[in-house]
């Protein structure tokens, strides 16, 4: 009980700071002339991770928590951009820009998350009440008056599109996950973005394994199965549309789909 109290009082305290954060850069913006949407605008996400996230072995982007949360400006950085993030509405924004800043909002808000906790094996150690399963339904956010938990934002907002390509945006700092976009995302790049980041993920083992006898998918296309189709002839279309030509081969023999896996394991750089 001890160990999540305490968890809980440091989340608390570093949403406060974050807070604070936010409303001193907004302060600091109109002095000197900045909007607060360019306080939420890529570019300062971009810095971030281009310092913190690069490609490790296996293909994975990997993530420095050690080193970003040793750097107490560059997690007040994270902190003043998930603010100003939060304080940008998207209404009135195309589609393509709003599948982008939710996607934005979601990654950053994790990697904020995670640091908070660090050090930690997985994103699921990090659970706000003794029966979380992860911290996807603490009530991190607010935008637009609602608070809002990663969840919301995930399966309520971005789901709620009726796109499958999102879940290529979206990363839950586990070496499962589709990889953590190594810039922001943008509306004019969106939909190209997130075509490579599926081929990316569908080419990789992580997703798909042929083992002779059948294949063993992500348990993303498990969990989330009627995005991607209604049935195990869907999904082998949807994972075909991005497929490099040795496994487009594999699947359009219509292998039988005979398991799932998923590791949770930190996508944290050794």
């Amino acid at each position: 009980m001890m160990f999540f109290a305490k968890g809980r009082a440091d989340m608390d305290r570093r949403r406060l700071i974050g807070l604070g954060i936010g409303v001193a850069a907004s302060v600091a913006g109109r002095r000197a002339g900045a909007s607060p949407a360019a306080a939420a605008g890529p570019q300062a996400f971009d810095r971030l991770l281009s310092r913190y996230a690069r490609p490790g072995a296996g293909a994975i982007n990997r993530v420095d928590y050690r080193a970003w949360r040793a750097n107490a400006a560059d997690r007040a950085a994270l902190d003043t951009y998930v603010a100003a993030l939060q304080a940008s509405s998207p209404k009135g924004k195309s589609r393509p820009e709003q599948v982008a800043y939710w996607c934005n909002l979601y990654n950053a808000e994790t990697l904020r998350v995670v640091l908070d906790a660090y050090p930690v094996k997985s994103i699921l150690s990090i659970r706000p009440t003794l029966v979380s399963f992860g911290p996807w339904k603490a009530k991190t956010l607010r935008v637009d008056g609602a608070r809002l938990s990663l969840h919301e934002v995930e399966h309520e907002i971005l789901r709620g599109l009726g796109d499958p390509m999102i879940h290529y945006g979206l990363n839950c700092a586990s070496i499962s996950c589709p990889n953590l976009p190594l810039r922001a995302l943008r509306g004019a790049t969106l939909t190209a973005d997130l075509d490579q980041a599926a081929r990316d993920y569908v080419n990789h083992p992580r997703a798909v394994q042929f083992t002779g006898k059948g294949l063993v998918l992500s348990s993303i296309y498990k969990w989330y199965r009627e995005d991607f189709g209604d049935t195990d002839a869907d999904i082998l279309r949807h994972l075909s549309a991005f497929a490099a030509p040795p496994l487009r081969a594999v699947l359009d023999r219509r292998p039988a789909i005979t398991g799932y896996a998923y590791d949770w394991d930190l996508n944290a750089r050794a």
